[in-house]
């Protein structure tokens, strides 16, 4: 009898360790063993491939001429939106370039007015561009001035955040740190190591894992996320048995482990 219940109560009391997340699961940025460190203040050194457009994009084109700027000075008489509507849009925020911007289309054109189908797919932002105002040339006389911006960075958080979803955000450069913020950071059971990144090529789709526990990750070309970029975070094995968002919850989670143990002995020893 005894046995079993010593057995029953080291049973309980494992369920209740395992449900326990440890820091070195859960913190960002570490010094992984076997990876030369790197020094808080060391300067790293990045390549930022430039983005070039793919379909289902969309671009923010602003035209402007002599006339314009003479009118205007050079102040964006076509700005879209209200400059204090924020810089991130959300699941229900809407999306301000959707419907004022230029989506690139399944044969990798926009259509501009008067000038008709251009194609910008495969190129930088600064080649579409110099292409945008290539062909306005040819019909409009006088000098003209093209800005092309991309309409914002739309990427989807799947999985273990605390905020999934998908998001629009109005800048030009994210890293993954911030897309990771925007959906409200991970949970304590996500699988920081491996996270999925989905990414899209011109030739296709690509799976990448990410660790983001490894410091490391700053030097690489994950670092900064894509338009269209998919996060998808796994839970750990833990959620299976059950696990405290924070230090209140875990410790109400051990007492209720706790005191299952104890009466679970009291039965037996009736």
């Amino acid at each position: 009898m005894h046995h079993t219940l010593k057995s029953a109560f080291f049973l309980i009391l494992f369920a209740g360790l395992a449900s326990c997340v440890s820091n070195e699961k859960i913190i960002y940025l570490q010094n992984l063993e076997g990876k030369k460190p790197i020094s808080e203040g060391e300067l790293i050194t990045y390549v930022i491939p430039e983005y070039k457009l793919q379909y289902n994009d969309i671009i923010d084109v602003n035209i402007q001429t002599v006339q314009d700027l003479i009118e205007n000075g050079f102040s964006n008489s076509n700005q879209r939106g209200n400059p204090g509507m924020g810089m991130q849009m959300g699941q229900g925020g809407g999306d301000i370039y959707y419907m004022t911007g230029y989506t690139v289309d399944k044969n990798g054109n926009i259509r501009l007015p008067i000038v008709g189908d251009i194609m910008v797919k495969d190129k930088t932002i600064e080649e579409a561009r110099v292409e945008i105002e290539s062909k306005l040339k040819t019909y409009i006389t006088s000098e003209v001035y093209v800005k092309v911006k991309l309409g914002g960075i739309r990427y989807s958080a799947l999985g273990e955040f605390r905020r999934p979803g998908k998001f629009v955000v109005l800048q030009d450069r994210m890293t993954i740190f911030e897309a990771i913020a925007n959906a409200g950071d991970l949970s304590n059971i996500a699988k920081r190591d491996e996270v999925l990144l989905i990414r899209q090529y011109p030739e296709g789709t690509k799976l990448h894992r990410i660790n983001l526990n490894d410091r490391h990750i700053v030097a690489s070309p994950f670092y900064f996320i894509q338009p269209n970029d998919q996060l998808y975070a796994e839970p750990m094995k833990v959620r299976e048995v059950g696990a405290g968002e924070n230090a209140s919850q875990s410790l109400a989670l051990f007492v209720s482990v706790f005191t299952a143990a104890i009466l679970l002995i009291n039965t037996f020893t009736r």
